[in-house]
């Protein structure tokens, strides 16, 4: 068994983990029992249907929740009618924010994209400026021209992800702290 605490390695038949003293085990009403019996799960995300996790043919299969997926948070009646504005930023940059903004305040889902689709627009723009600046040295305008080029691929990422309804945060640019 795994501890769900400090992923200390425990034999099967541990109660508690070695390491740190967590319970590894805990009890659940079997769905299919008819005599009271009781199902142990050593790890809620594996096999735990409160936890979202299934069990197929006696395995248990993982539940993996998407952090970066936001969603669920939005109403689904304003990502519906707010979908096109949503886009604007991914599609023309600056112009699209400004737009998108002046067109759809009140929507959280288009200030979701507005803020993400903000952080690319800001990538891009420092990235050309150093490239700029530094465009005497060989290195330093291809590397720059290779970045620009991945965000725009995590641009259209971006605008494939409002096509179809989803807010989810953008990779490279999501660890970047400003615009949360």
């Amino acid at each position: 068994m795994i501890c769900r605490k400090c992923n200390t390695q425990n034999d099967d038949n541990a109660s508690v983990c070695a390491n740190c003293g967590e319970s590894l085990t805990y009890q659940q009403q079997s769905p299919n029992s008819q005599y009271g019996e009781q199902q142990q799960y050593a790890n809620p995300q594996y096999g735990d249907p409160r936890y979202g996790g299934q069990q197929y043919g006696g395995q248990q299969m993982p539940y993996y929740k998407d952090i970066y997926d936001h969603t669920s948070e939005y109403d689904p009646r304003d990502i519906s009618n707010n979908k096109v504005f949503a886009m604007l930023p991914y599609l023309t940059g600056w112009i699209g924010v400004i737009v998108a903004l002046l067109a759809s305040h009140e929507s959280k889902y288009v200030g979701f994209h507005i803020r993400q689709a903000l952080k690319l627009s800001i990538t891009n723009t420092l990235l050309v400026l150093i490239s700029l600046v530094l465009c005497w040295t060989f290195i330093v305008p291809i590397a720059g021209a290779v970045c620009v080029i991945i965000i725009e691929v995590i641009r259209i990422i971006g605008f494939f992800s409002v096509c179809s309804g989803n807010a989810k945060e953008l990779p490279i640019v999501r660890s970047l702290g400003f615009l949360k």
